[in-house]
Parts: structure tokens; C-alpha cells; sequence
């Protein structure tokens, strides 16, 4: 665990203020919520994701669509890759999104590129290609994404409608 060299004070409500820096770092926005866990004599602050509830099921998903499409297929929540099949799995798996990414799942944009065009996935991986992304909604809140893209290939209307089916299917599988 790396120290900040930062202190605060608890207030008289028992409140700490996680500073500036730290929440510009690991993207947290005001109102987005924290786990919180207690090991020995630490208090450990995790950024909470309803989507670390579905992490197998997630890399299950993306396996069972890359065995029939052949693309690299991706399952985000809002900061990070939770699921990854294809060719990347390996440099993109639990790397966080790119400043695009995650505008697209805040924009809840459905987008079909079927020309190539370059898109940032993680903040060091940005490919030249065609792709498909879904959001996540959940309770009326955009909680991830699902993004497939070939480098090679143009992607089609059917694997649009299969990222559909597979979103909806997450929705449905948390909603339980």
C-alpha cells in the first residue's frame, strides 16, 4: 500500500474529505459510492462497482461471444475492463477505461462505427477500427458498457443486435 503523506481530521460527524488529488486520480465523482472494509487497524475505502458482483459471469459472456464472432469484445463498469475475450484479453483485462470510454457510458451512447476510426479504449491502448458499444442501465443508471471492435473486419448489424441481447441480459441478471 503506497502512502499519500496526506492527513485529515475526522469531523465531529465522523467525516473524513478524501482530497482533490486523490479523487481526480481514481475518478471519483461526487455522489458515487464507497466500500468501505476493516483489516487489523486499517480502514480501506474501495471505489464500489455493482458490476464486481457479476465479474464471472461477465468474462463467461465475452468467452461464449468470442467463440462465435471472433472480435475483441469488452465488459466495462465505470472505471475499469472487468471482461475481456480475443486477441487483447491479456493487455486490456482490469486496465482502466479511457477518458472516451467513459464519456461514452456517461452519454449512455449506442453507437455502430462501421467505418474505421481510431478510439482510445484504456489510456494507452488506442486502435484504428470499427465498433459496437452498449451501455449498462441499471435502475435508470448507466453502469458499464459493452464494446466490441475489430481491427480487421467490419462489424454488422448482427453483432450490434447481439450486444444488445447481452446488455439487456446483464440489466435483467442484476435486477434479480
Amino acid at each position: 500500500m503506497k502512502s499519500t503523506g496526506i492527513i485529515r481530521r475526522i469531523d465531529e460527524l465522523g467525516r473524513i474529505v478524501i482530497p482533490k488529488e486523490i479523487r481526480k486520480s481514481l475518478r471519483l465523482r461526487v455522489g458515487e459510492n464507497i466500500e468501505i472494509f476493516v483489516e487489523n487497524e486499517r480502514i480501506i475505502l474501495k471505489k464500489f462497482s455493482i458490476m464486481n458482483r457479476i465479474n464471472d459471469l461477465a468474462q463467461e459472456l465475452t468467452d461464449a461471444m468470442y467463440s462465435f464472432m471472433k472480435y475483441n469484445i469488452i465488459i466495462t463498469d465505470l472505471h475499469k475492463i472487468i471482461a475481456c475475450s480475443g486477441p487483447l484479453k491479456k493487455s486490456l483485462l482490469d486496465k482502466n477505461i479511457s477518458e472516451e470510454i467513459a464519456s461514452k457510458i456517461e452519454k449512455r451512447e449506442k453507437i455502430f462505427e462501421g467505418f474505421k476510426k481510431e478510439l482510445k479504449v484504456t489510456e494507452k491502448e488506442l486502435f484504428n477500427c470499427t465498433y459496437i458499444t452498449n451501455p449498462i442501465i441499471k435502475d435508470g443508471e448507466t453502469i458499464g458498457m459493452i464494446l466490441i471492435f475489430s481491427t480487421e473486419e467490419k462489424l454488422n448489424i448482427d453483432q450490434m443486435h447481439i450486444v444488445e441481447i447481452v446488455s439487456s441480459f446483464i440489466t435483467k441478471y442484476l435486477e434479480e
